[in-house]
């Protein structure tokens, strides 16, 4: 009996102890709930303080917030030094050279400004900008070496106005490669940059003679067509050996105006924007590829590119311009674009698009404003109003006059019964076949490769139709 009390006892005691170990459990849960509910406010804290005073040193006592860090691939590199303080202590008009001094500083700034170029840092009287830190694209050789030229012909334009002898002597060393990029966590920090392509443009921009631009050869090979470059020579890099240098003296003949070997010209400004529609097509392509909705059978990215194609094909047959194409093309590129917003307005969200897109690519407003005339061309029913829209509309459409007409309508027809904007099979056939009796194509080219083929359609049409009329019956 004795031994039942004990063995009762133990079981009450156990219970009590494991009451009272669930009761601590639940209060440190408490504890823990609450100091996790503070450190969320703490970090919430913690991050508007870092937006508003620059980063966070660390969360932890002698841990350091590690910043990011980008291995960029092809970023190109200006590097700026202005001699002339050995001169000064001789000079009579001290005061009139510092503000000529000061005058060159700004007019650097401004065109680097106007090229969108980074000004990574400036010591003592040396400058290091960078093209490509935010966007890598195709045309950052082109636009920093530009951006040197203007500032080199501007300098010139100076002293020709202040009317005297160049005392500053500037020198400009231009290098293309890979560096490593520190993302800066205020807005008027800037950029921190790193690795061998430093150096080398540092090197590049100290070898140049006085009042010339410099490049290296990896520079050269990706603006060799825009510009007049010389040989300068070589010099030594540590662990690459021999480097070869190159000087910039203006643009080449055929791309510059008649007085000006640093302006550049129209024949300049379209053989740019072919290169830059590169990387227009590129990032727009990719943005389609990854936005548009899976559904969109017919308006995807394919179609997209067959106009494009055929604004190309259309608008050369047509004797039009270079710049004309181009605009073409680039129109093309958006003109359903804004199936990612909106399927039956989509003409009017490629516009938008376009308006906040292609500024970035410093496109002239007027062109913009063109390359939306355009998208809006393609708005059913096409009604054209001068031979660009006439290609656009002609492009747009080309599948109603090619052999492959019945399966591409087929897969608008499934992207339409998904939106439930159309009914039976033998409806879309007769809608097919009345839109197509009364479509027509404006450019003689587009006449004559499809009109054909388009008369071919309308009757591959009727005999669908008949044949679907006949199963009825039966």
């Amino acid at each position: 009996m004795d031994n039942i009390n004990q063995y009762i006892q133990r079981i009450q005691n156990l219970a009590n102890r494991n009451k009272e170990l669930n009761a601590q459990l639940q209060n440190l849960v408490g504890r823990y709930s609450l100091i996790q509910k503070q450190n969320e406010k703490y970090n919430k804290l913690l991050e508007r303080f870092s937006d508003i005073s620059g980063p966070v040193v660390s969360d932890f006592p002698g841990k350091k917030t590690q910043k990011k860090v980008e291995h960029l691939k092809t970023v190109s590199l200006l590097y700026i030094s202005i001699c002339g303080f050995e001169d000064l202590p001789r000079m009579a008009n001290q005061s009139d050279l510092i503000d000529i001094l000061d005058e060159i500083y700004i007019t650097i700034d401004k065109i680097a400004e106007d090229f969108k170029l980074t000004k990574i840092k400036s010591f003592g009287d040396n400058i290091i900008y960078a093209a490509g830190l935010s966007n890598e694209y195709r045309t950052n050789p082109i636009d920093i070496t530009m951006a040197s030229t203007r500032m080199h012909s501007a300098i010139l334009n100076i002293y020709q106005q202040q009317k005297t002898e160049p005392v500053w002597k500037v020198k400009m060393g231009i290098h293309t490669g890979p560096v490593l990029a520190v993302d800066p966590c205020k807005q008027y920090t800037p950029y921190s940059i790193s690795g061998d392509n430093v150096n080398v443009v540092c090197r590049l921009g100290e070898s140049c003679p006085p009042g010339q631009i410099n490049m290296s050869e990896m520079t050269y090979e990706l603006v060799k067509e825009f510009f007049n470059i010389s040989h300068l020579g070589s010099m030594p890099v540590k662990y690459k050996g021999l480097m070869n240098m190159y000087l910039v003296n203006g643009l080449k003949d055929d791309l510059h105006i008649a007085d000006n070997v640093f302006e550049s010209n129209e024949t300049f400004d379209v053989r740019y924007g072919q290169i830059q529609f590169m990387d227009i097509q590129e990032n727009i392509l990719d943005l389609l590829e990854k936005n548009l909705p899976s559904n969109l059978y017919y308006h995807n990215v394919k179609h997209t590119v067959d106009v494009i194609t055929e604004v190309e094909l259309i608008g050369w047959a047509e004797g039009l311009c270079e710049e004309e194409i181009l605009t073409l093309k680039i129109a093309a590129l958006f003109h359903d674009a804004g199936h990612i917003v909106d399927y039956r307005y989509h003409e009017h969200q490629g516009v938008l698009m376009a308006r906040q897109i292609l500024p970035r690519y410093n496109i002239p407003q007027s062109r913009i404003d063109t390359i939306c005339r355009l998208i809006m061309a393609t708005k059913l029913p096409p009604q054209p109003k001068d031979k660009m829209e006439e290609v656009m509309c002609d492009s747009d459409l080309d599948y109603l006059g090619r052999t492959d007409f019945i399966p591409v309508s087929n897969t608008l027809y499934r992207e339409l019964k998904e939106r439930q904007m159309v009914g039976s099979w033998q409806d879309w056939n007769q809608m097919q076949l009345d839109f197509i009796k009364q479509h027509q194509y404006f450019t003689k080219t587009a006449q004559n490769l499809r009109e054909v083929n388009k008369q071919q359609q309308i009757e591959r049409l009727r005999q669908l139709l008949n044949e679907n009329e006949v199963k009825v019956k039966y």
